[in-house]
């Protein structure tokens, strides 16, 4: 039994040198990568690192997209006795000089010229970093190396001190630390929390066992490898020995490489079924004649079987079987195509799925596993499985995860899965987490008869009106994104309130199209602004707020010039950074409430 991730690494190695291990496209077309060339890549790395000094235990830190290299790095910073600290490339140069000092890096791997752009602006503010390493770009001066010099240099190195790198990595211990995840920090600076090996080796233990990791499936991977869902994507990927294949960069061509690649399953945040839905929906509007009233008529069929299952009725009558077979069985026909042909589930995680679009794929023929955790509990704490779907839950809780639910409604979890803590922060530590081991989530939830746990909203998140009704906005945003493939994001506001409202913003490309198609001109920031969109939007939450009650409806609403993006108003899984946005915006919002003396 493996004893730390890099062990169970290179048992994969042994047992299937000569297999597939990853996909990854060169030039125009896809390239395999053998379980025996990641281990000799990331040996080199390996070494070096122990070559440029790099001790035992010490932190190193990735700063990269999504890639091929950001995984070979990470072995051989596990191969060096060493400890991974990601860093999302879309991070501003003050924090990430914050998270290196914080952590004590001692080299960072990064991706391009923009990241070592960054990493010369601060050079002289983080001292102990010794060394840059440029997977691409154009490095300069003896601070900084470029990823092929690096592993010529660890290949050189290795000749006469194999036996020195070798020892390095059989020091490791379930108890060490594997790596420190910084959370996102919607507010003030990130923690670094503090993932050990055994917790990943859990993690992928629990999910082989549920079947949500095999050997023989291929998984197409897109997510951040700085964010805790990937890594425990990797830790799956290295026990099972299963094909992982890379995404290109751009989030535009996803689609694109699931038709190549054919995957047999994907992990996806909730934004990636949002678009497609919003595709297949506009789709559908601009589709004319008889073919288009039909296609409209059987999606509107589809959206009252879903309002009936969600009331735990079996959809009935003779106009959803006849929907089914015109337009449902097109559809999935359709994209089963896009989505390579093998898809046999999606996981979805890092943020609320709409029940709406669950239901959509649900009726489409496509099973979402929607999924929960935190990075203090190294992503994967629950999760509904492809033979057992409870839409509106987010599953059972995997094998050896405990679940609770505190007085006050907040979900405490203990298990393998969580943190050891959160690095040089005692007092946020004891915050979070029980002596006895619970951890407070923050999260307020519910586990029903069945034992499947729903999440209602984060406790601080939660908006009491001024009337003294308690709303759960992540619920509100979830509800008004299904209802327009148009909206792309929504913030309600409203907390001490009289009323809620909302800012809203819309999807570019989806929007450029409507505008197209009903003849108005104008670039996308002018389209924002129109007449004609206001009165789309308009009818949209009157549409939402039929289904409300009375103090949950949206009276005011504002739709903004500009979209949402990572790294500004987005976390870097897509999640709106309410705070960010409470204040951005706070003029807009004080606006809605000016000379307004209605009552909830």
């Amino acid at each position: 039994m493996a004893k730390s991730m890099y062990q169970l690494f290179t048992g994969t190695v042994h047992a299937r040198k000569d297999k597939v291990a990853a996909q990854i496209k060169v030039n125009g077309a896809w390239r395999d990568i053998t379980w025996g060339e990641m281990d000799k890549v990331g040996t080199a790395v390996a070494a070096g690192l122990v070559q440029l000094g790099v001790a035992p235990k010490e932190m190193v830190s990735i700063m990269s997209n999504t890639r091929i290299e950001w995984v070979q790095a990470d072995v051989g910073v596990l191969g060096a006795g060493a400890t991974t600290v990601p860093i999302y490339q879309s991070s501003i140069a003050d924090d990430v000089q914050y998270i290196l000092n914080d952590s004590g890096a001692v080299a960072v791997f990064v991706e391009d010229d923009a990241q070592l752009k960054k990493m010369r602006d601060i050079r002289s503010l983080v001292p102990k970093v010794r060394k840059v390493i440029a997977f691409t770009g154009t490095p300069k001066g003896d601070w900084e190396t470029s990823w092929e010099q690096f592993l010529k240099d660890g290949e050189a190195f290795l000749k006469d001190n194999a036996a020195t790198v070798a020892s390095r990595a059989a020091g490791l211990g379930p108890d060490d630390v594997l790596t420190l995840i910084y959370t996102s920090g919607t507010t003030g600076r990130p923690k670094g929390a503090i993932i050990t090996h055994d917790n990943m080796l859990y993690e992928s233990e629990a999910a082989m066992k549920v079947g949500i990791a095999a050997a023989e499936h291929v998984q197409y991977l897109f997510l951040p490898m700085a964010h805790v869902f990937a890594k425990v994507l990797e830790a799956c990927w290295f026990r099972t020995g299963h094909v992982m294949s890379f995404w290109e960069g751009d989030m535009k061509k996803i689609v694109d490489n699931l038709g190549e690649v054919r995957p047999t399953n994907m992990c996806a945040v909730p934004r990636i079924f949002e678009k497609v839905y919003a595709k297949v929906m506009s789709d559908v509007a601009a589709t004319p004649g008889l073919a288009g009233r039909i296609a409209s008529w059987g999606v509107a069929q589809g959206a009252a079987a879903a309002k009936a299952e969600q009331q735990g009725q079996q959809p009935r009558g003779m106009g959803w079987t006849l929907a089914q077979k015109l337009v449902w069985k097109k559809l999935h026909t359709k994209l089963t195509a896009r989505f390579g042909g093998r898809m046999q589930f999606f996981v979805s995680g890092g943020a609320p799925l709409s029940r709406d679009i669950a239901f959509f794929f649900k009726h489409a023929g496509f099973k979402i596993c929607e999924g929960y955790g935190l990075t203090e509990t190294s992503a994967a704490t629950c999760v509904n499985l492809p033979d057992k779907i409870k839409i509106g839950t987010v599953g059972r809780p995997l094998p050896g995860t405990e679940l609770k639910i505190a007085a006050d409604g907040e979900v405490l979890i203990r298990g393998r899965g969580v943190m050891k803590g959160y690095w040089n922060k005692p007092e946020a530590t004891k915050e979070a987490l029980e002596p006895d081991g619970w951890f407070h989530t923050g999260d307020i939830g519910e586990i029903d008869s069945e034992g499947f746990l729903k999440i209602t909203d984060r406790k601080k998140d939660i908006i009491v009106t001024a009337g003294g009704k308690n709303v759960a906005p992540q619920n509100l945003e979830n509800i008004i994104k299904a209802k327009s493939p148009l909206i792309s994001q929504a913030v309600v506001h409203g907390d001490k309130r009289k009323f809620l409202s909302v800012l809203i913003t819309v999807d570019e490309e989806t929007v450029t199209k409507w505008a197209k198609d009903k003849g108005l001109p104008g670039a996308y920031s002018a389209i924002t602004q129109s007449k004609e969109l206001e009165s789309e939007i308009g009818n949209v939450l009157k549409n939402v707020n039929a289904g409300l009650a009375s103090y949950e409806s949206l009276k005011k609403y504002k739709v903004l010039d500009h979209d949402f993006v990572v790294g500004d108003q987005l976390t870097p899984s897509l999640k709106v950074k309410r705070k960010v946005c409470n204040e951005r915006y706070k003029d807009i919002f004080d606006g809605f409430y000016v000379g307004d003396a209605s009552a909830d």
